[in-house]
């Protein structure tokens, strides 16, 4: 388990990052690689959709120019007040929670989109995560996850083992497939000096 796999770290760590968060966030996840993933999604105006990780905002805006509401949940307060200044923290387009992905605060068959993107990589344990997002999904609904592709490089593997999970495809099948998905499919995408920084999946809920 790399070193950020722990929430109380990885709290401690949001809370220096958020102050440049924005600043540097461009630079692994920008605008088109959002834009991309969104476009692997079905989704309508009034959708119930969920932003697990949602940290500052930056995939909650690109989520509110298809929908009128979006859930976000973040476990690290210094992310969600970014995130508050855009939006508003009550009465806005967004209802925030500050919670954890492996528990998360939702009945069952709530939404119809769940979307999480830059956050599985600091899960302790994904799979239980994921279960949960099974959970809170509608039948028949859509779950995005974007995460980290694993490298190519040896020495980078090494270093990327030492700090949070990255992963590939067939660890993503693995994953995926313990937490009770079977129809699923990963697409890698990244900036143009890095096309396959990130494996995102789009799973389909079991009706």
């Amino acid at each position: 388990m790399g070193v950020l796999e722990n929430k109380a770290r990885a709290r401690t760590f949001y809370k220096y990052l958020s102050k440049v968060y924005d600043e540097i966030n461009p630079f692994i996840w920008n605008e088109e690689m959002r834009a991309e993933a969104i476009e692997l999604l079905d989704i309508e105006p009034d959708d119930r959709v969920l932003d697990i990780g949602c940290g500052t905002g930056f995939a909650t805006e690109g989520l509110l120019e298809r929908v009128e509401q979006v859930y976000g949940l973040d476990q690290s307060p210094h992310q969600l007040e970014k995130a508050y200044a855009k939006f508003g923290k009550r009465d806005g387009p967004v209802t925030f929670h500050l919670g954890d992905a492996e528990r998360l605060p939702f009945k069952e068959d709530t939404f119809d989109v769940v979307w999480s993107s830059g956050s599985i990589e600091y899960w302790p344990n994904p799979v239980a995560a994921l279960r949960e997002c099974r959970r809170v999904a509608k039948p028949g609904s859509q779950v995005l996850i974007v995460g980290p592709n694993y490298p190519n490089s040896g020495l980078f593997q090494k270093l990327a083992d030492t700090i949070m999970l990255f992963y590939d495809a067939e660890e993503a099948d693995r994953m995926f497939r313990e937490a009770g998905f079977t129809d699923f499919e990963h697409v890698t995408m990244g900036p143009s000096y890095n096309p396959e920084i990130a494996i995102t999946t789009v799973a389909q809920v079991p009706e």
